[in-house]
């Protein structure tokens, strides 16, 4: 019963799993499909996005085969237990959500664009589910590194709920936070990174998908 209800239920920082100090697994050093370091250093000039859209496998790969992506990594974001693994953020009592990280270069691929993806690769509308993936950590979230990131992602927003329920979806439940020092990223398992990699699983397979209505972001208003 309490397996169950934390699947739909967010637990209080008090009711999360202890956790531990550090990772207790290694990260692979680089992409398997861009070759660049999925930890780091960046070059001077990338910015960091974090986007959470149900099973990261196949939202990490929507994510590198943009262009101006320089790199692109899965973890857990938005909960309460440090460096938790997949099982424990899988029982729903850490509180993440799967996530991924999109290093990009904005010269290239602005944040607008990053969130016109986003909207338009899963369904915001659903709550604590994807599609057949129900859980906590299916639920849609956008975590912000800049004051005009959050102002973006607020906009974009606000904008695809029109013409969401105008084709009569539901209101979305997207969360959008700062990324800040009470909501740190953690690197999930290598065996995750790039899952979908046809050198990892050429035949693997993910059912996210979108709505099908397109949302009104991408085009950068004036200043931007």
């Amino acid at each position: 019963m309490l397996f169950s209800r934390f699947k739909t239920h967010l637990p209080t920082p008090d009711e999360a799993l202890e956790g531990r100090p550090e990772r207790p697994f290694a990260v692979p050093d680089r992409h398997t499909v861009l070759g660049n370091p999925l930890l780091g250093p960046y070059p001077d000039g990338l910015e960091i996005a974090d986007f959470g859209l149900g099973c990261f496998w196949g939202a990490e790969r929507k994510f590198w085969q943009a262009k101006g992506v320089w790199t692109t990594l899965v973890g857990y974001q938005g909960g309460h237990t440090p460096h938790p693994t997949y099982e424990e953020v899988c029982s729903g009592h850490t509180g993440h959500t799967e996530a991924v990280r999109v290093v990009y270069d904005p010269a290239v691929i602005p944040y607008t664009a990053l969130l016109k993806l986003f909207w338009e690769s899963h369904d915001p509308t659903q709550g604590f589910r994807q599609g057949n993936d129900a859980g906590t950590q299916y639920r849609s979230a956008i975590y912000t590194h800049s004051p005009a990131q959050q102002q973006a992602a607020e906009a974009s927003r606000d904008a695809y709920r029109t013409v969401l329920q105008n084709s009569g979806y539901a209101d979305i439940t997207t969360e959008i936070l700062p990324a800040d020092g009470t909501r740190p990223f953690y690197p999930a398992e290598g065996y995750h990174q790039q899952y979908l990699s046809s050198s990892k699983n050429p035949n693997g397979y993910c059912g996210i998908g979108g709505t099908g209505v397109s949302c009104p972001v991408g085009v950068a208003p004036a200043g931007e």
